[in-house]
Parts: structure tokens; sequence; C-alpha cells
């Protein structure tokens, strides 16, 4: 062997021979570039995109053009309209107030003998204000039935107070009862003819409900007084 050869010599390179091997180039492609103003981008994996929903506008309904979102207020039109008297009258016998008057002249004594002179004060005076309702006839009125409620003369109940609403016949009187939140709590319209019956039912429940309400504790016991104690006796 030659000294210069051992001490010089080339070395095979890695690179050369039948073990050499050469590395295949990378097929993957390169990552996605994300685009700096997309909403996609900002938005986190596996979300939805968010969802418009616009409720149509009902017929008849005008927005505001000069305030966003705000409606335009409606007119108050005319829907049903009639005259009757302002309370339930009934024009009774002469039976009538003598059964009354001897009813009070018997508790004014009872309560004298008692010692309890306040009370007498009492029932005489819900005894007259019991004769002057059912001795002086009720004053006309007129009940209107509009769009944004319903008016005795120039008060107005608006619907949203309202709640149920039914018929009921007092002697020859067909009257039309009506829940309230507000004071009296319910309202009592007579009704000029009994044919109104239909006509107002067919109204009234666009917006109301048809249903008559159970009888209070008060209301059965006053029925179940003049079932037993009548103040005259009904015409045959």
């Amino acid at each position: 062997m030659n000294l210069h050869s051992t001490l010089t010599g080339n070395q095979p390179s890695h690179s050369q021979g039948a073990n050499s091997q050469v590395m295949p180039k990378s097929t993957q492609s390169p990552p996605p570039q994300s685009v700096p103003n997309s909403p996609q981008a900002n938005q986190p994996p596996n979300s939805q995109p968010p969802i418009s929903i616009r409720y149509p506008t009902p017929p008849g309904i005008e927005l505001s053009e000069r305030f966003p979102g705000m409606v335009r207020p409606l007119s108050e039109e005319l829907v049903y309209e009639w005259q009757a008297g302002s309370r339930p009258y009934t024009k009774h016998t002469r039976q009538y107030y003598l059964t009354m008057g001897t009813i009070v002249l018997l508790l004014c004594l009872i309560l004298f003998f008692a010692g309890q002179f306040l009370p007498i004060l009492v029932v005489l005076s819900v005894a007259f204000l019991a004769y002057a309702f059912s001795a002086v006839p009720p004053q006309q009125m007129m009940y209107r039935v509009t769009t944004y409620g319903i008016r005795l003369e120039e008060k107005l109940y608006p619907w949203e107070v309202m709640g149920r609403f039914w018929f009921e016949k007092k002697g020859k009187q067909k009257l039309l009862y009506i829940e309230t939140a507000q004071f009296p709590n319910r309202l009592t319209m007579v009704l000029a003819e009994l044919k109104q019956e239909t006509e107002l039912s067919e109204v009234l429940s666009d917006v109301l409900l048809l249903q008559k309400p159970p009888l209070t504790w008060t209301e059965k016991a006053a029925k179940w007084l003049q079932k037993k104690f009548p103040l005259e006796l009904e015409p045959s």
C-alpha cells in the first residue's frame, strides 16, 4: 500500500455507493394562510354564522321612518255601538216594596231592642238606596266597541285590561259582562235587543274569550236567598 495514499487517500463518500440512499422531497402542501380581514378567521372552529331573523310587519301597521323600530299609532275606529240603560232595571210591583219594607222594619226593631243604634242607620241607608235604584229608571247611555277597547260614554276600557266575557238574562233584559283588571273589576252592559248577543259574540270573540266564570260564594248566597225568600212572585 502506498504511504501517501494511506495518509491522503480519498475516503468513500456517504452519498455514493451501493448502500447510499437519496431522501425524497416532501410532498406536503404548505399550510393555508388566513386572510386578516375575513370574518371566518376570527370565529372559533365548529362555530356557525349568526342567523338574522326579520319578522314581517303585520298588515295595516306602519313603521316610523324617523324612529327606527317604532310603530306609528293607529287612529281609533268605531266597530259597534248601541244605546241602552246605564244599569239593569226592572219595574217592581207593589208587593216588592211591601215585602222589603217589612224586612227592614223587623231588622230595625231587633237592633233597637238589642241596643245597636248605629246598625239601624246602616240598614235604613241600604234600604233607601235599594228603593232609589228600583223606583227611578236609569238614564240612557252610549256603548261603543272601538279598535282601542270599549267606551261607556267617554270612559275607555282598553283591551289590555279585559279578560273573559259572557251573557246573562236578568228579568226581561239581556246583560253583557266583561272581566276587567280595573275598578269595578267587571263591566255590566245592558243590551238594547236580544239579537245583539249574536252580533256582539262575533265581534268580541276576535279579542276576548267567551267563557262564564264560576260563581263566588257571595253570588251563590245571594242566589240562594233570592230563590228561597223572593221579594215578589214572578208573573205566571
